[in-house]
Formats: structure tokens, sequence, C-alpha cells
């Protein structure tokens, strides 16, 4: 018997618990993408029920269909233009009041609507019951009661579900009677003043139905209350917040370092085998030599050194969010980046850039404001990423800390600190010139504190993160590995396009405190920062391909006897801090702004930075020892 299809949406306010919801109903049938036309991400999962082939469509987290954010004119094209069969309004019970405005806002768009009344199990616990079958019989709506963690009313809803597709259930919503609101004329209907009393009409009516239905106790949640007061604190918060920031590091890079030594050796095995297969196909020597000395060891130094920090960074830093800290960490910092001009949620995408700043980009699209989603997104490469921490732990390591971990890390955190000080002047700057404005306001609503579904946020984080982030820095790594080979082996004149590259690059790095060399690896290392330090070293070491050093003592010797000193260091430091995106941040960049003009600024404000930076220190450094 063929399957019958139904399309139905998934809506709700933020943290309502909607893709708990989505992820119960729909397992591991997912894909992900962004809405045809916007940069608002989406995501289709698919299930089954009875003998019909359900296709459900995760819409953003909204508050309103009415307002002028990408995330709600996505929402509510998908409902008006692609007619799902039924929408699905996922409602917290804990907060019905602010939720139910969104329900009876679909329902004015479409009758076959559901409300699932979720995180019922929340709401018993702070003394809150919800009268769902009078909130039934007030909106004509079925109504659902859920705890989707605990999988409670997953059944019935399906149930639900599969009667109204069969057509065993009629829905009759009982809307708003708007005869008194009719405009006299359509410039009225228009109005700023008409939108107002629309909105106000469905809060009204919201406050009226949640009056009948819910009854509340005084009780209140006192393990949320006592971690408040010190999380949200200002003696205590932003110290635990760099704190709780610096653990999930230190477990990020001292993680990693085991399994990219396991994948890099699984990699150089592998490549040994296709080497092999194509040794014995007959291919010229330099074909060879240019798939596995440079796309493929290229493409091998990137699965290696950026699979194993990102599987763990994300799914710790969904983690966090899933527990419900994130919200508080940009509610601590919301101050700092208001008096820069900028919105308090890119702590939220400076957070997800130390990752990964493709993906913390991306993350800029939680900010409604374009202005300040565009400062977001140009200053996001200011914050180092997973990629630039070797190259910052190895230099800390070798000149600064003598060899001492703790040392080296307490150095990296300073430069974190560093980094985001220069990522808040940067916004302000771009504030006051190129992105003139005033800092909009914006609701943060702070969830409470929810134990984490460790599972389901280690899944979903590494296929919707880590996969992605990955798979496209494999895309641009692959041209750029027959790059470098071709720049070191490819002679003219019988020097190699490197040397050529080096030397044209050695005044200004010399200006910088650098050297040509030094910038020609960063050049070089555009498919992904990891590879800049095995350019150096297969520079130094004459070799023909990328180059790993046995340690840190090995790479100190090779780094000073080609004439670095502290002050190579410090410049390489800051310019490894303050430098043009990697590949993939600039391809997300292009896909985010689409804008050419942006993207470009994206490469040389930072460049700009660095080199002023670099050029300073190098003045200061030569000043100093000329006095002393």
């Amino acid at each position: 018997m063929t399957e019958k299809q139904l399309r139905i949406a998934l809506a709700g306010n933020p943290n309502t618990g909607k893709s708990t919801v989505f992820n119960a109903l729909t397992g591991l049938k997912q894909h992900t993408g962004n809405w045809s036309g916007k940069t608002v991400g989406n995501a289709v999962g698919y299930f089954s029920l009875g003998d019909w082939e359900v296709a459900l469509y995760d819409l953003p987290g909204i508050y309103s269909l009415f307002s002028e954010s990408a995330e709600e004119r996505a929402a509510k094209d998908f409902i008006c233009y692609e007619e799902p069969d039924m929408v699905v309004v996922v409602l917290d019970a804990t907060s019905l009041e602010r939720n139910l405005p969104l329900g009876l806002q679909v329902m004015e768009l479409t009758k076959n609507v559901v409300f699932c009344l979720n995180l019922t199990d929340e709401a018993e616990k702070k003394g809150i019951t919800v009268n769902h079958g009078l909130l039934q019989e007030m909106t004509g709506v079925p109504v659902v009661p859920m705890a989707a963690r605990q999988g409670i009313g997953l059944t019935e809803l399906k149930r639900m579900l599969l009667g109204i597709a069969e057509g065993h259930r009629r829905i009759h919503p009982k809307g708003i009677d708007w005869a008194a609101f009719v405009p006299d004329t359509e410039e009225d209907y228009l109005s700023e003043a008409y939108r107002e009393k629309r909105s106000l009409a469905f809060l009204e009516r919201s406050q009226a139905i949640c009056k009948a239905v819910v009854r509340k106790q005084e009780e209140r949640d006192r393990f949320t209350e006592r971690l408040d007061k010190i999380i949200l604190s200002k003696k205590t918060g932003i110290p635990l917040m760099l704190l709780l920031l610096g653990l999930v590091f230190w477990i990020t890079v001292a993680g990693a370092n085991m399994p990219s030594n396991f994948l890099m050796q699984a990699m150089n095995h592998w490549g040994e085998i296709l080497r092999n297969g194509l040794v014995s196909l007959g291919i010229p020597l330099w074909l060879e030599s240019l798939l596995m000395d440079g796309v493929y060891l290229t493409v091998s130094w990137v699965v290696a050194v950026m699979l194993p920090p990102m599987a763990i960074f994300f799914p710790l830093f969904t983690l966090l969010e899933d527990f419900g800290l994130l919200p508080r960490i940009a509610f601590n910092l919301d101050g700092l980046f208001q008096k820069a001009g900028a919105h308090g949620k890119q702590a939220l995408t400076c957070c997800m850039g130390f990752g990964c700043n493709a993906a913390g980009v991306t993350a800029c699209r939680i900010i409604e404001s374009p202005r300040e989603r565009l400062i977001a997104i140009l200053t996001n490469n200011f914050v180092p990423c997973n990629g630039r921490f070797p190259t910052l732990i190895l230099l800390a390591g070798i000149f600064f800390a003598q060899g001492s971990p703790a040392a080296a890390g307490i150095f990296v955190f300073l430069l974190i600190v560093l980094a985001v000080t220069i990522t808040l002047a940067v916004s302000f700057v771009l504030s006051k010139t190129l992105l003139k404005g005033v800092p909009s306001a914006f609701v943060l609503e702070l969830p409470p504190y929810r134990r984490p579904q460790i599972g389901q946020v280690i899944l979903r984080s590494v296929l919707d993160r880590t996969i992605f982030v990955l798979g496209r820095a494999i895309t641009v790594a692959i041209p750029a590995g027959a790059i470098i080979w071709i720049c070191q082996n490819v002679e003219i004149g019988g020097y190699t396009l490197l040397y050529g590259l080096t030397v044209l690059l050695e005044p200004l790095g010399s200006l910088m405190g650098l050297s040509g060399v030094i910038l020609a690896a960063f050049l070089l290392g555009i498919p992904a920062n990891e590879i800049v330090i095995p350019i150096l070293l297969m520079v130094y070491s004459q070799s023909g391909m990328l180059v790993e050093a046995e340690g840190m003592a090995q790479a100190g010797a090779i780094l000073t006897a080609n004439g670095w000193t502290w002050v190579t260091a410090v410049c390489t430091i800051l310019f490894s801090l303050n430098h043009f995106p990697c590949a993939t941040t600039l391809l997300t960049i292009r896909k985010e702004t689409d804008s050419w003009f942006w993207t470009g600024v994206s490469f040389l404000l930072p460049t700009a930075v660095g080199i002023l930076l670099c050029v300073l220190v190098n003045l200061l450094a030569g000043i100093g020892q000329l006095i002393f």
C-alpha cells in the first residue's frame, strides 16, 4: 500500500521544549538547512503515523508572527504560503500567558491547529496547574498535555494527529471577533497604530483565557533562585563565567590531543594504502605527490586537528545551553556589549566562535537587528577559534612558559581576555563609523535550570554543528592543499613559488616583527588555521610537504634556529589573534551576508588590526632595546 504524505509544522516560543518535541517525534530522521531565500535555519524530520508518512517542519522559535525579524517572517511565510496540513504549537505550561498569543495568532492563519502543552512536569514542581480541558473548550483547539523530556504525552499527541489526518477529529477554532477592530481605510489597516491594537487584542485574549485555566500555588523554584543569586551577581557572575569558559577550553584542548594523534596516525595509514594503490595504477610521480603530499595530507591535517576539538567543544557548549547557563552569560555581558554599541546576544555568538568562527558567524542569526548582526559577524573572527589554539599554546609554551602547562594555560587565558577586549573595541568603532546606530533593546528569557539530556545533546551537536563545519572545511582544504604543494614544488628560475612569495612579503613581515616566511604561512594556512605551524616547519626543514615537530622542544629548536625571538613570538601570537578568517568562515560570511563587500570587509578588518598591533609592538621593542 502506498504511504500517504502529511506535512506538519512545529511552532513555538524559544525555551518551550519545541526541539525536544521535534526530536522525540523524529528521532534521527532529520535534515537541517535554510529556509528558501533566507539565512534562517530549519530542520525537517520524518516519522510514520499509521499509513501516513509525516514530514515535520521545525519552525524558528519566535514570540510573534507579526514582527519583522527574519525568523518571524520565515515562520509566517511557511504557514501562509506553504500551507502545511497541520500546525502544532508548543506551549510552555509554566508561562502560558506569554506563550498563548503565538498560538492565537496561528489560529487566525489556519484552522488545523493543535496545542502541545509541554513542560507540565516543571509546572507541577512550581505549583502551577493548567486546566487543559477548559483551555481546549475556550480556544476550540485540541490540547495535549506533555512532558516531552520524559516522553509523557507523546503517544497521545500522535493519536491526536492521526485522528485529525484521518478526518475523525474536526477542529473549530474560536478566534477573536475582529468586527470591532475593522479599520476604516486600507491605509489605516497598514498603520502602526492598527498593528499595536491587533497585538494588544491577542494579549488581552491570552490574559483572559489564562485567568480562567491557570491556577498557581505560592511555590517558587528555589534552586534557580539560589543559583541565580550567584551567577547573575555583579561581583561573582563574570568571574564564574570566565572560570567556566576556561574549564571548557582546558577540557577541549587537553581532551583533543590523544584523538588528534590517533586520527593522524589512522590518516597516515590510510594514506599509505591509497598511495600504493595510485602507484599500482602507474600514475606519474608528480601527480601522485600532488594528490598525496598536497591534497590528502592537507585534508588529513584539517580532519585530525579540527574534528576532535569540535567534537568536544560543541557538545560542552550545547550542554551549557541545555542547562540554562548561556542566556545568563549573555545577561552578564549585555552591559559591556551595549556600551560597545553592539547587541547583548553577541556574547553568545562570541562563545560559539571559540569553538569555530564559522559556527559563530552562523549563530549571529539570533540577533534580530541587521546592523548589530553585521557587527557581530564582522567581529567574530577576533575571537580565537580552536584552530588557533595549537599555535597559541605552542608559542606560549616555548617562549613564555618554559614548557610549563599551567603557565601556558594562564598565558592563553590572558590572550582570550585580550581577544574579547579587542572585539568590544572594534565593535565600538564600527558602531560609531561604518555601522552607526543605537543599540536595540531585546527580550532575554532566563529559563529555569534543567538537567541536560546528554545523549541527545551529544548526538545533535555532533551532527548539526561538528560535521557541518568539518564538511565546509574539507571543501576548501582540497584545492588549498593542491595550491600549497604547487607553491613548494614548482620552480621558476631555480626558485620555488613559495620562495618568491616569501621574498615579496619580507618587507612587510620585517616591519611587523615577523618575516616573509611567517606571513606566507598565514596566507597558505587560509584553508585552516591549524596548518600554519606545519607550513612554517615545512619551509624551515626544506621539505616538500607539511611537517609535524616531534614535540615542543624540537619545534622550539627549529624556530630559534631560524631567527625567532620573543618579539617574533609576541607578534606571531598577535597576528594569529587578529588576521583574516579561514576560508570556511569566509564562505560562511558570504552566505550569511549575501554580499562580497562585507565578506571583503571581514577579511581586511582583522588583518589591518593585526598589522597595526604587530607594527606597534615591534617598534616599542626596538625602542626598548635601544634604551636598555
